[in-house]
């Protein structure tokens, strides 16, 4: 790989850092991501994170897989496969097993941090984590708690890589698709255990059955395309996120690495390889 001596740590491995990982890999990164035990990620056939449950997963050419000890996980990342770690902690026991820059040994490997998890806030990130931190979306300050930020709002500012300041706020309104916002996400109408009866890629009409969280129906809201759907069997709490129906009824759509994930992939490309060219920090964007 192009850069075998540096090692990236992705905390988090849904759909927007599968676009992340995808485009680091493609330029030649190694990279180790880090999952829940039981991940929340509704985009599952485009998420690496559903190795984490099946074992292995593969989107657009991309192999993500399980590994059960960080030795392992290094090892397979040099071959270019995606290690899948639960490990959602980032522990300075973990840390520790990494000859960064920041440790005295006689061949060092810097090490690269991004932040996917996207909880809209700053959950346990510090810039002293890692060589180089980078964080996307809302909740992290460039400078601050991270070395620079990446914009995951659409938009104009899509992908752009931010070395001071922050993110456009949360909205806390789901993106419009096809002329659908909010409608066009399923949450859980109570407390309970998923369960479904179609599946990711199926089409719909407005009112059909999709399934059932403890007991209670989930009904598509509109005709379409099921874009995502939360592993069944999850235990979830009531108001979670737990569908996507895209009435643009694009079946490839819902196995293909998104526009957005792609333009993100980009803006944490284009950070890591502005701060190996010396740049970083000393860029400022404006307008």
């Amino acid at each position: 790989m192009l850069f075998d001596r540096y090692l990236v740590i992705m905390r988090g491995a849904g759909d927007l850092a599968t676009g992340v990982a995808y485009r680091l890999n493609q330029a030649g990164f190694p990279l180790i991501a880090l999952e829940l035990a039981q991940p929340l990620v509704v985009r599952r056939r485009v998420s690496l994170a559903t190795a984490v449950l099946e074992g292995a997963v593969t989107v657009e050419g991309l192999t993500g897989r399980r590994c059960d000890t960080f030795a392992e996980a290094l090892d397979l990342a040099q071959t270019g496969i995606i290690p899948i770690l639960v490990s959602p902690d980032l522990s300075a026991n973990l840390l520790s097993l990494i000859p960064s820059t920041q440790s005295p040994t006689p061949d060092p490997r810097p090490l690269i941090l991004i932040d996917c998890r996207m909880a809209k806030r700053n959950i346990d990130t510090r810039k002293d984590q890692a060589d180089l931190v980078v964080a996307l979306g809302p909740g992290f300050s460039a400078g601050f708690d991270c070395h620079a930020v990446v914009e995951t709002m659409r938009g104009h500012r899509l992908g752009r890589v931010l070395w001071n300041g922050s993110a456009m706020p949360n909205t806390g309104t789901p993106e419009t698709i096809a002329g659908k916002g909010a409608q066009r996400v399923l949450r859980a109408p109570a407390k309970g255990t998923v369960e479904w009866c179609q599946e990711i890629g199926d089409r719909v009409r407005e009112g059909q059955y999709l399934g059932s969280v403890a007991g209670q129906p989930l009904m598509a809201p509109f005709d379409g395309v099921i874009r995502g759907l939360i592993a069944p069997g999850m235990d979830v709490p009531a108001g979670l996120k737990i569908g996507d129906i895209d009435a643009r009824a694009d079946v490839s759509a819902c196995f293909s690495i998104s526009d957005k994930s792609l333009a993100i992939g980009g803006g944490v490309l284009e950070a890591i390889l502005s701060w190996l060219n010396g740049r970083g920090e000393t860029i400022r964007v404006t307008g």
